[in-house]
């Protein structure tokens, strides 16, 4: 059956996704356990429903506040070069609608986004994880370079109520931008979209933007009821991914950015939605890209007028201030990825405000030249050996029952398969094919990747820019080609990262012997 036309003639039932922003207020509710999806149980608060709840208008949430600074976990160790900390997962109370009841979130900390984790390359990271959920749940390192015991797979989830410290050591030249979030198969989305993920910096020894000012800024998404409940997912949502009618930045609604006096700014960008594309413009302003997922480029990119990210993707950008200053609209455009159903139209939203009045002209006439080089990348080797992965859909009305799978290789995700076995240390090229109708973004743990090349219709366009990333996104009947190594032996998964299609299957693994 075509895609659209199941769609518009049925309704049916998955999983559920994305996540939210930073503390309003402090304070715990119990809240019921869940059901796996695929069961007859639904989530509460992440059901599908062929019939959207009321929600909040957006006006609910205040704007305009000054951008809040992200909180920082505090490291408790005495000794140099160890990084030791405490993460607790647990509900908690916040006063999000101007005139509403508080919403439960899920919260690492008591903070939204998770408190931000600031090492060096070369650090010892050790993490005590208490599980106060009602819920297993793991911490996955999204991005990060360590071993799969250490990574938060799904088979390695900490019971409700359970405890575990994850312990790592960060290996040079690793510097990037990073985050963290649950893994737990089956629960991922909705502990994501209830507000469980954090920020991850690893700062280099030598960087040769450190003097320039640093602004963090999350992006992510929020659905509310009009009772001040997160809403559950409705048909769209498990279709096509889950987004929010609030879109959020450090989780406030539409904060003001006074930029620093000086002219110049470095953002680090997390693109925490769960399926909300970015395309981000400033108007008046021009972006220098210097980083992606895997930390900074060879070389500057310059005179960009906008940012296209995918969900789970990280950017470095300097911003330097218009000649105009006064205050403009950091917007994302719409993005067309091949959303299906009855959606509503696509709408350009204001993020965030950015005031440059601070800035004085004789600023911007005395901004130095960036550097011409800002690290080596070096491009992976000779192939050793292939994989091929092709993202699919799968629908049926078969027996009058409605069902729809996301599919990797033409298989549902089985946590018991291995998918492909790969050798550490070797060079590999991975083909991500997109056989379905709507874009996926491309996710694998434990590594990072270059991009090679992307084939449509038979015409292979070389990839323009050396780059590590762990996320790239596919389009419809599109195939990305990448090369990437593994460092490390045992079992990696990767999937799409809008998390109700990893969540409906679309998910492998990767033993690494």
């Amino acid at each position: 059956m075509q895609r659209r036309q199941f769609i518009q003639t049925s309704s049916f039932a998955l999983s559920t996704s994305p996540w939210l922003g930073n503390a309003w207020a402090q304070g715990d509710m119990p809240h019921d356990m869940n059901a796996m999806p695929g069961m007859a149980g639904m989530h509460s608060g992440g059901a599908a429903t062929a019939a959207a709840a009321a929600l909040a208008p957006v006006e609910a949430i205040a704007a305009g506040a000054p951008l809040a600074a992200l909180r920082k976990l505090v490291n408790t160790s005495n000794q140099p070069r160890v990084f030791r900390a405490t993460l607790r997962a647990a509900p908690v109370s916040l006063a999000v609608l101007q005139n509403g009841s508080p919403t439960e979130f899920w919260a690492y900390n008591n903070s939204l986004p998770g408190t931000l984790i600031e090492v060096m390359e070369g650090d010892t990271v050790e993490i005590e994880f208490i599980n106060a959920l009602p819920q297993p749940s793991t911490i996955h390192w999204h991005g990060l370079p360590v071993p799969p015991e250490q990574d938060g797979n799904p088979q390695d989830v900490v019971p409700a109520g359970g405890r575990r410290v994850y312990r790592f050591k960060l290996p040079l030249n690793c510097a990037g931008t990073y985050w963290y979030h649950p893994h737990p198969h089956g629960f991922t989305a909705e502990q994501v979209y209830r507000g469980l993920a954090g920020l991850f910096i690893v700062r280099a020894k030598n960087d040769p933007l450190k003097s320039i000012p640093e602004r963090h800024l999350v992006f992510s998404d929020l659905k509310l009821g009009a009772d001040g409940h997160i809403a559950a997912n409705d048909m769209n949502d498990e279709m096509n991914g889950r987004e929010g009618q609030f879109a959020l930045v450090n989780a406030q609604r539409q904060p003001l950015l006074t930029f620093d006096a000086g002219g110049r700014e470095r953002w680090r960008i997390w693109n925490a939605n769960s399926a909300r594309y970015l395309r981000l413009t400033l108007p008046g302003a021009t972006f220098t890209l210097v980083g992606t997922d895997g930390g900074l480029l060879a070389k500057p990119v310059t005179g960009l007028t906008e940012l296209l990210m995918t969900a789970a993707e990280r950017m470095e950008v300097i911003v330097d201030a218009p000649k105009g200053g006064g205050k403009v609209g950091l917007v994302t455009a719409p993005v067309e990825r091949g959303k299906m159903g009855e959606v509503p139209p696509e709408r350009p939203i204001t993020l965030l405000d950015v005031d440059f009045s601070a800035v004085k002209p004789e600023r911007l006439a005395a901004l130095p030249k960036l550097p011409g080089t800002l690290r080596r990348i070096q491009p992976l080797g000779a192939v050793k050996a292939k994989k091929r992965v092709v993202f699919s859909e799968e629908m049926s009305m078969a027996g009058g029952v409605h069902s729809m799978k996301f599919l990797v290789n033409g298989k549902n995700f089985d946590m018991q398969r291995v998918d492909f076995t790969s050798r550490i240390n070797e060079v590999e090229l991975w083909e991500i094919a997109n056989d379905s109708d709507m874009d996926h973004p491309f996710h694998i743990h434990g590594t990072q990747f270059q991009v090679v090349e992307r084939e449509v219709d038979g015409k292979v366009t070389p990839e323009p820019l050396l780059a590590w990333r762990d996320m790239v996104n596919t389009r419809s009947g599109e195939t990305v080609r990448i090369k990437l190594v593994q460092r490390h032996k045992g079992l990696r998964m990767f999937h799409c990262h809008i998390l109700e299609h990893e969540n409906a299957g679309m998910m492998g693994q990767v033993n690494v012997i």
